[in-house]
């Protein structure tokens, strides 16, 4: 295979690397708000969080994006093939980060909440500065997990029209007639990408602070 040909499959890795980022970070923020209204106690809250969960867990992500991308336009929205994706992966990897960080949350020890409470914390900042970085802290390896099978889950909004890497091999390997290469290289740079995600996850968790919670 030519370098030419790799180095597309590399320039594609871009949008993977991209849609994947951007649906991690995101997905994060919208977990930590549904968090925070199943918290809350609310039975309306905690409806819509039950269903928001199961729906995005319990329907394939495949399913969610081809969902996505007819149903927006019939509804009067028009929005671009990358958006669509990036909205279908978020919601998705939302709703898995939402369950993740459930057990984060159950084993902030009581005794902070009562000495923030003692010390006049507002529940907001109670929660942003003892709950959520415990909760993260608790979490960060299923976090790192996550990210990875968002990366690979990434190749499906090729069925949207979104060009990353799984779509430009399909693309190549119709062309120039060399599937079989193509799709190893693909693979191979999948691996490089996730590995690299592994390390970063290993060397950020290390320098974490402590949540001051009794190891088990």
């Amino acid at each position: 295979m030519s370098w030419k040909l790799f180095s597309l499959l590399l320039q594609a890795s871009g949008m993977t690397i991209l849609v994947s980022a951007f649906a991690i970070v995101a997905g994060l923020i919208i977990a930590i708000a549904l968090s925070a209204l199943r918290l809350s106690g609310n039975r309306l809250a905690l409806g819509f969080v039950a269903v928001f969960v199961s729906f995005f867990r319990g329907v394939p992500l495949l399913v969610q994006l081809l969902l996505l991308f007819n149903l927006l336009p019939a509804l009067g929205i028009s929005l671009s093939s990358l958006s669509t994706a990036l909205i279908g992966l978020t919601l998705c990897t939302a709703a898995y980060q939402t369950e993740n960080l459930r057990g984060g949350f159950a084993a902030v020890p009581p005794g902070l909440i009562e000495s923030a409470d003692m010390l006049g914390f507002t529940p907001v900042q109670s929660f942003l500065r003892i709950k959520v970085p415990i909760a993260l802290r608790l979490t960060f390896p299923t976090l790192i997990s996550e990210a990875i099978l968002i990366l690979k889950a990434s190749s499906l909004v090729s069925v949207v029209g979104v060009i990353e890497l799984t779509k430009m091999a399909s693309n190549l390997a119709a062309s120039t007639f060399m599937p079989v290469e193509l799709y190893a290289a693909a693979g191979l740079i999948y691996l490089a990408i996730n590995q690299v995600v592994t390390l970063i996850g290993r060397f950020a968790e290390g320098r974490l602070p402590g949540t001051g919670v009794p190891a088990r």
